[in-house]
């Protein structure tokens, strides 16, 4: 094995060069996940690119939903050596100041952008994510988060749309380590006896003078696997929120979550309720990589100079039937005693989950 030019910088972790990573894992990712929208609901992008050093992929979506339609387009290639540079088809990532400035390019006839990030507030790390299937963590990763505004122009399907900075705003996040990605592992023991369920919830915010961070993971019975709950001011100050209380009201015979309520705890003890309308939102199973999207999965070896485009009728009776099964990201207006902030409500409550009465897969909400 070669030197790779990283090599040429004090950044190592471990005792090798940078074109390997540490860990043996196929499932080994470093990732970058985008959001962007003009708060009114009607039109939603969410954008990812992402680097997989043990299958040797490299790949990167963006989609976004208008009207009833979402339109995503891919890109995946073979991964050569590891450097600076974030580029697959055509996408690529410019990172104009580290933590708060990121350029994001996309070059197709059907959906097109440049568009570039400013963070608000400072960006947050969060706790370590960590989910077992038996004695083996599928998931095992370190990610930060930010919100902030966007600018610059997208054109979908025909349509130009120019961002402007005080309308679109968004969410990021930034994650590394081993999640499921590329073909699926081999059946065995653990996949079938963990197939009870599983519940997400994830939700950044920005207020006019600081930042929300929420993340409640639990298993079946609603033990909870991961707990976050920050608030993060301009000046870096980061405030600890304690155990959220997570409330959702269900649009009756789905899973979709049509609002929200989260309690939380200030550090002197004083609640903290936080009142969110969901507003448009994109599946992250159609089109966009995510686990149960039956096109593409992030990691996937589909050849070299890969792309593809794919546009789904959110209408349709197949992309509907498929929701309960999928993680679903939404526009959120959030309210805090009067105070309006903006953000995302990331939800995904599949199979059995004793809180929210859900008993298996197959059941709605009454």
């Amino acid at each position: 094995m070669k030197p790779v030019q990283l090599d040429e910088y004090p950044v190592h972790q471990a005792p090798l060069s940078l074109g390997r990573v540490s860990s043996t894992d196929r499932n080994f990712y470093d990732r970058n996940y985008f959001n962007a929208h003009d708060r009114t609901g009607d039109i939603f992008l969410i954008s990812g690119f992402g680097v997989y050093p043990n299958l040797s992929v490299v790949d990167a979506f963006v989609t976004v939903r208008h009207g009833d339609s979402q339109v995503a387009v891919r890109f995946s290639d073979a991964l050569g050596e590891r450097s600076m540079e974030s580029k697959v088809g055509g996408y690529r990532l410019e990172v104009i100041e580290p933590l708060q400035k990121i350029r994001v390019i996309c070059e197709h006839e059907q959906l097109s952008c440049d568009i570039t990030w400013d963070g608000s507030f400072p960006a947050v790390l969060e706790e370590a994510h960590i989910l077992m299937s038996g004695p083996r963590p599928i998931l095992d990763a370190s990610r930060f988060a930010q919100v902030g505004s966007w600018s610059g122009t997208l054109a979908v399907q025909g349509k130009d749309v120019t961002l402007d900075p005080h309308t679109w705003m968004g969410t990021r996040d930034r994650s590394w380590g081993i999640r499921p990605v590329g073909e699926p592992d081999p059946q065995g023991r653990w996949t079938y006896e963990n197939r009870g369920g599983h519940y997400w919830t994830y939700v950044p915010l920005r207020f006019d003078d600081f930042a929300l961070m929420v993340i409640v993971q639990e298993s079946q019975d609603g033990h909870r696997t991961l707990n976050h709950a920050t608030r993060v001011f301009a000046d870096g100050r980061v405030e600890q929120l304690g155990w959220p209380r997570v409330e959702v009201n269900y649009r009756s015979g789905t899973r979709h979550p049509e609002s929200a309520r989260l309690h939380l705890t200030t550090p002197k003890g004083e609640p903290l309720v936080v009142d969110i309308e969901n507003l448009g939102f994109i599946s992250l199973s159609h089109g966009a990589g995510y686990s149960g999207d039956p096109e593409w999965t992030h990691g996937e070896w589909k050849g070299e100079n890969w792309s593809s485009l794919s546009v789904v009728d959110t209408a349709s009776q197949d992309f509907l039937a498929r929701l309960p099964f999928s993680t679903i990201d939404h526009i959120a207006k959030a309210t805090i005693d009067g105070r309006v902030g903006w953000g995302m409500f990331e939800h995904a409550v599949m199979g059995r989950h004793d809180p929210s009465g859900f008993t298996g897969w197959l059941d709605m909400a009454p």
